[in-house]
């Protein structure tokens, strides 16, 4: 069979014949690293000549515009893990003013630029973006290619992510689902539910547990996702937070039968006011408040039946009746202190969680495949989780609290 034709592979004799027109002897693997290094030291160079052109604002040779100008270079030794010590010269200006970002000052590891493409692709770049981006601040021309070889090397990593094993015991584990549109072989782009699930560990610590792709958010697909929290080792949640699906309680029961499920009054109070008049909006929001902040169920009770009867809840009758349809899962809130509520009704966590995955995700008008989306979630998923480096400040009281509540069922 007849290999692929590569474009590079012009590029690489080239290279090869300039080399030996140099009077260089490429014979062997260490000959050609020590010339990928030499060539690698010429482009670096040549990029920060291009930062610095861009810094003083004109060509070198050019008509200076500003009082500032080239002052020639510095010889800069750099370690790279794949291509031993590579030799750079770092241009000057004469006021000292410029900061180069390819190579920072005091910088003497090499990075990678599949550090940088990552970090590219984890703030939602398209590989065109990305491809712009390399090229207008570093000269560096990329293929499609390469920028999608560098984010597929993370897969093996996302896989291992997925079925690592999970702590046996969770307070609160938050369910939740976004959207991502997925362009299919057909070109037709079909929205997909990505189903999240966010725990809290007994000393107070967020992780996302995994993350899963189905047509569409359903308890029959949630119960997959519980049955897999089980095998992965999670034998106990003594609080699971979710919006008000049907049927989400008896697929939460067949899994996890001691688990108090609690409706998400975040997603409750949204789709009470999500077909409000402009007008009323603030005035139905306010008049939603002494229902959730309600000492006790039945204060509570009493709360609801008076907005029903009120003018704004006859004017809009679907949503006292949508309270009333999920009473017996908003009640378990009132149970606790305001320790507890603080963490379970706001879910602050899986709100904040999903604002940082849809701001990366909405500049895509579609994603080309599933696995695609997946990469860019959990890199935004991996930044995410390295701000959650410590518990709320509720949590010490919460904690004691849980423990009277569920005694023995709270594990170390």
């Amino acid at each position: 069979m007849k290999r692929k034709t590569d474009p590079l592979d012009s590029v690489a004799g080239q290279i090869l014949e300039n080399a030996k027109k140099s009077g260089l002897e490429i014979n062997t693997a260490e000959d050609a690293e020590n010339l990928m290094a030499h060539m690698l030291g010429r482009l670096l160079t040549q990029m920060l000549d291009g930062e610095m052109t861009n810094h003083l604002g004109y060509e070198r040779g050019g008509k200076r515009v500003t009082e500032n100008e080239r002052n020639g270079h510095s010889s800069k030794t750099l370690k790279s893990s794949s291509l031993g010590n590579i030799r750079i010269d770092v241009p000057r200006d004469r006021k000292g003013e410029f900061e180069p970002r390819v190579v920072p000052k005091h910088k003497r590891q090499l990075a990678g630029f599949e550090d940088k493409v990552l970090a590219l692709y984890a703030r939602g770049l398209s590989t065109r973006e990305i491809q712009g981006f390399l090229y207008d601040e570093y000269g560096m021309e990329t293929s499609a290619e390469f920028i999608s070889d560098v984010t597929d090397a993370i897969l093996p990593e996302v896989e291992k992510w997925q079925n690592r094993p999970l702590d046996p015991f969770y307070t609160t584990v938050f369910f939740d689902a976004i959207r991502v549109k997925i362009r299919g072989d057909n070109g037709i782009v079909t929205p997909k539910a990505v189903h999240l699930a966010l725990g809290v560990n007994a000393q107070g610590r967020k992780e996302v547990l995994g993350m899963w792709v189905a047509d569409n958010e359903s308890a029959k697909y949630w119960l997959k996702v519980f049955t897999e929290l089980k095998n992965r080792g999670v034998s106990d949640i003594l609080i699971a937070v979710t919006d008000g699906l049907k049927g989400m309680k008896e697929a939460l029961e067949a899994a996890f039968p001691n688990t108090l499920l609690q409706t998400c009054i975040v997603h409750l109070i949204r789709n009470s006011l999500k077909f409000v008049g402009y007008k009323d909006y603030k005035a139905v929001a306010g008049a939603l408040k002494p229902i959730y902040r309600a000492v006790n169920a039945a204060d509570a009770r009493k709360e609801l039946d008076a907005f029903a009867q009120s003018e704004l809840g006859l004017r809009y009758p679907y949503i006292a009746k949508q309270w009333i349809d999920s009473w017996d899962k908003v009640i378990p809130f009132f149970d606790f202190s305001p320790n507890i509520r603080r963490l379970i009704y706001t879910t602050n966590a899986i709100e904040s969680l999903n604002r940082d995955l849809r701001k990366v995700i909405k500049t895509r008008a579609a994603f080309p495949t599933e696995t695609a989306a997946l990469k860019l979630l959990f890199l935004a998923i991996r930044k995410v989780e390295k701000r959650w480096v410590r518990p709320s400040p509720y949590w010490s009281a919460a904690m004691r609290e849980l423990v009277v509540l569920f005694g023995d069922r709270i594990t170390p």
